[in-house]
């Protein structure tokens, strides 16, 4: 039996790195090549696995490890850490995507505990997809990039707080169902962690850390524990791993548990995703063709939208709507753990359960590919999408603004609050050209000559009359952007002194070769500066003091700004 066992382990395994491979040579999340090499294996096609207790003992035991880590990653300070337009976007596409979801679910003649599982199942999104696909494109620290990884934060915890929902209301047979009391005992456990975990595990995990090995051994040995506990209690074990990843996150060592896990995590997540697809029945799909259809582009098309309108009702551009939405075109992983935890506790079918997964392919598969073309995409609807913009900020007179400036800024963050400074010091007549609603506001506030503008939109810059500045300065480090800029101001003046940033040697050299005057790179500034400090300052403590102070200052001044960005 364990041998049988073993063997089909290693075939699921070779199975899936072949087909994980095709996927990822495809450009498409690893994800997909599991689930595919799950049906492969399935009893549909090569009928290979046999030990389906075995394996799904260890698929539930990557889905505890799973949410272990997620509670790692929910740290308090994450409340504070997500601004209000994330909050208000998450939280509103979280809303609007369930009772729409529910609707859908309701007409096409779902049962309601059916209907309910399949809405909140199609409101979460991928935040590990996404900050991949983010990462490749270069674009984890552009606005839509900031604004969507802070949603994506505010979906993972109303997942979790759903899912806890979900295991304390499932229906269990007999008298496995928990009473007042199992409730009432569980409740009370749950807040004695509380104190446990800000005045005990501290100091717990100073004395174990010095020890790697004992350092893992106590995390999962914990995570393991709680969970039992809860389950003994006749409540979720994925949810007591979750509880035990929170009361473990305020702990400074929870990056080291992180990393240590993560490779356990991994393994154990990809065979319950092979198992997940080995359990879909692909015989009775085509009673499920309409659902999967309008699910589909529910999600590809609907969840976009929703984010638009929001996102346009708080005053930003459609282009950063746009950009936005394509994030949650997409269900997630956990979409797909509540379905499979509804099969097991709520009498869900497993035709359900099929359906689900075939429209997280189809999904994660469309929007990976939307995101990674979204520029090409977006020029072609662009005409379409401005009916998303608020027209009070698209439509601002830009005429009396531009008067006798003498520089002209595109973006305001980081490097641009530093610029900013400079030109009040020397007195320059200045406009800055922010997309950001809330940045704009802030600067009005301040008195600084500001409008709303968004650099990649043509018809903005030809508004502007660039002609008319001596140094055109873009803060915004887009190649695409950057060239668009540059191709407008050569073709106006050559003699315009054009200041760009961007994040690569290879793109500042194209700049360059574009015409641009002097292209920033960030990374690199900070040695550069430190740099002219000791060879300035040499070994004089009270020299670098001073510098200190005056840098604390300039933080405080310019964290007010850097918060619009979240």
């Amino acid at each position: 039996m364990i041998e049988s066992t073993l063997i089909e382990i290693a075939i699921m395994i070779a199975v899936g790195l072949v087909v994980a491979g095709l996927a990822s040579y495809l450009k498409q999340p690893l994800i997909i090549g599991y689930i595919v090499a799950g049906i492969l294996i399935g009893p549909n096609l090569l009928n290979i696995t046999h030990s389906s207790e075995a394996i799904a003992s260890f698929a539930q035991f990557g889905v505890v490890v799973l949410l272990f880590t997620v509670g790692l990653n929910l740290s308090p300070k994450v409340f504070r850490e997500v601004g209000k337009v994330s909050l208000i976007t998450g939280l509103g596409q979280v809303l609007f995507t369930s009772l729409l979801g529910m609707a859908i679910s309701y007409a096409l003649g779902y049962s309601l505990t059916a209907s309910i599982y399949i809405s909140v199942a199609l409101t979460f999104s991928s935040t590990i997809i996404i900050m991949k696909i983010l990462s490749d494109k270069g674009d984890i620290d552009t606005l839509y990039g900031k604004i969507s990884i802070g949603f994506l934060l505010v979906q993972d915890i109303v997942a979790m707080v759903i899912l806890a929902v979900v295991s304390s209301f499932a229906s269990k047979s007999g008298s496995e169902s928990m009473d007042l009391i199992g409730f009432i005992a569980i409740l009370v456990f749950s807040l004695s962690l509380i104190p446990l975990s800000i005045y005990v595990m501290p100091k717990l995990l100073k004395r174990i850390a010095t020890s790697q090995e004992y350092l893992l051994l106590f995390s999962i040995g914990w995570c393991m524990a709680i969970a039992a506990i809860f389950y003994k209690l006749k409540f979720s074990m994925e949810i007591g791993a979750l509880l035990a990843g929170v009361t473990l996150s305020i702990s400074k060592f929870r990056y080291e548990i992180v990393a240590k896990i993560k490779p356990i995590r991994d393994f154990f997540i990809f065979l319950f995703f092979v198992h997940l697809g080995s359990q879909m029945d692909i015989t009775n799909l085509e009673h499920s063709i309409i659902p999967v259809v309008v699910f589909s582009l529910f999600i590809l098309i609907g969840n976009p939208l929703i984010v638009m309108i929001i996102m346009g009702r708080l005053g930003y551009s459609s282009k950063v709507g746009f950009s936005a939405g394509l994030t949650v075109a997409q269900i997630s992983e956990f979409s797909l753990i509540l379905v499979a935890m509804g099969v097991k506790s709520a009498g869900l079918s497993t035709e359900i359960l099929s359906m689900v997964t075939v429209v997280g392919l189809i999904t994660i598969s469309g929007s990976t590919y939307a995101m990674m073309f979204s520029d090409k995409i977006y020029s072609r609807l662009s005409k379409f999408l401005s009916i998303f913009e608020m027209k009070n900020l698209k439509h601002k007179d830009s005429s009396s603004h531009t008067k006798n400036m003498e520089v002209i800024m595109f973006g305001c963050d980081k490097i641009g609050y530093s610029l900013l400074k400079v030109f009040k010091d020397i007195k320059t007549k200045f406009l800055i050209v922010e997309f950001n609603p809330q940045i704009v506001k802030y600067l009005d506030n301040k008195k600084i000559n500001c409008i709303y503008g968004d650099a990649e939109d043509p018809e903005t810059l030809d508004e502007l009359k660039l002609n008319k500045f001596k140094m055109v300065i873009s803060t915004i480090p887009n190649f695409e952007t950057n060239s668009l800029i540059l191709h407008k101001v050569r073709q106006l003046d050559d003699s315009i002194i054009t200041i760009m940033v961007c994040n690569s040697i290879e793109d500042s050299l194209k700049l360059y070769d574009k015409g641009a005057s002097y292209v920033i790179i960030p990374r690199y500034l900070g040695g550069e500066y430190a740099s002219s400090l000791i060879l300035k300052h040499g070994f004089s403590f009270d020299k670098f003091l001073k510098e200190k102070l005056l840098h604390i200052e300039h933080l405080g001044d310019r964290k007010d700004i850097i918060h619009f960005n979240r």
